[in-house]
């Protein structure tokens, strides 16, 4: 199979996954440069992922085998990297967030648009089996209408473990940013549009303290919202309600349920490909756990990646979650979450007079992957 160059930007600490599955896991991509403001880990990852060149971001979007930029880069870079990729011709896709702002947003997908290549963003674990499971499960009624859905994801925060972590609460940050979208991304695959949000946010903590090494005892300041809690009206008239926190120190709640007329369904982790899928049906006396129908349930990270390679060879569009016009309406969808106006604000999810997210993966149109 004649294989899609691609090239990494950014060799931080998610970039092992990426350049591991890259090169091993999907037969389609071949990485062949990567890049990093510090060209000593570049060159590390390079040597330990056999990748044949570590060179500068710009001599990285001079190539021109290279058909694919993986910006995998802090927030506050992913739109100028994304849009230097753009510029130079190739097809990008972002780590989460898709960019810091909506105005930022739209300008990708224009620019996009008009050099005729393709922008997509993480995450791709919605293409695991775990949730293409679940998407099964629901598309063929074994829990009648889906009327609501629940998604917790509560911790406090990432500063005990990463080695530099004061991204995480700057701008483009916070849980919203970072975990958010796996759940958002998840809740669309599974229940289809979203019409309508409303959301509170606070930051709890104005400062944070790193115990983590090299930077242990570094003091953070935090610049963004740590605790947001967000209701949604789906358009099939489902509600779903959302609470992401950097706040909370234990809890005992689920990821994400889906509730219907016949049933619950219990989802995997989302930030996960597999994991154990749960059901309880009316009448039924306990959970039932369902075997996995799909495959790729280890860490895919990157099949987002070869998705979007398969689609620039077939001119078929890119998976819908992963794909730019979703992507930006879940980055749209985030920043709705958070008031401007008052400590409540309820908001219209439109962009453009539509519905958000109607190009999602909305019942009886499921992504299966082979």
């Amino acid at each position: 199979m004649e294989k899609t160059r691609i090239g990494i930007v950014g060799c931080g600490n998610i970039s092992s996954i990426y350049l591991k599955n890259c090169q091993q896991m999907f037969d389609i991509l071949e990485v062949v440069a990567c890049a990093d403001l510090i060209p000593e880990r570049a060159q590390a990852q390079a040597d330990a992922y056999g990748v044949p060149r570590a060179c500068s971001v710009k001599e990285l979007l001079a190539d021109p085998e290279i058909q694919i930029v993986v910006n995998l880069t802090i927030p506050q870079a992913h739109f100028d990297v994304a849009m230097q990729a753009i510029e130079a011709g190739k097809s990008v896709h972002n780590e989460k967030p898709l960019a810091l702002t909506r105005e930022q947003g739209k300008a990708l997908l224009k620019a996009a648009q008009q050099r005729g290549v393709r922008v997509g963003c993480a995450p791709d674990t919605f293409l695991g089996g775990g949730h293409q499971t679940c998407r099964k499960l629901i598309d063929d009624g074994w829990i009648g209408e889906p009327i609501a859905a629940t998604a917790f994801m509560l911790c406090h925060g990432h500063e005990s473990w990463h080695p530099s972590p004061a991204f995480y609460y700057q701008v483009g940050g916070g849980p919203m940013f970072d975990m958010g979208p796996y759940y958002l991304t998840a809740l669309i695959n599974l229940m289809g549009p979203i019409e309508r949000v409303s959301g509170e946010a606070r930051a709890t903590f104005p400062e944070r303290t790193i115990t983590s090494q090299p930077l242990y005892g570094t003091v953070i300041e935090v610049e963004t919202p740590t605790h947001i809690a967000s209701t949604f009206r789906f358009a099939n008239g489902a509600i779903g309600t959302m609470i992401t926190s950097f706040d909370v120190w234990h809890h005992n709640l689920p990821r994400i349920e889906i509730y219907g007329t016949e049933g619950t369904l219990v989802v995997p982790d989302p930030n996960g490909f597999g994991g154990p899928v749960r059901i309880r049906r009316a009448g039924d006396d306990d959970w039932h756990l369902v075997p996995l129908s799909h495959g790729y349930v280890e860490n895919s990270r990157g099949i987002g990646v070869a998705d979007m390679a398969y689609a620039l060879r077939s001119g078929r569009p890119t998976a819908p979650a992963v794909s730019s016009p979703t992507t930006f309406s879940t980055s749209c969808r985030q920043h709705l979450m958070l008031p401007r106006r008052g400590p409540m604000c309820t908001r219209r999810a439109r962009v453009n007079g539509q519905p958000l997210f109607p190009w999602a993966c909305g019942p009886g149109h499921s992504i299966r992957n082979q």
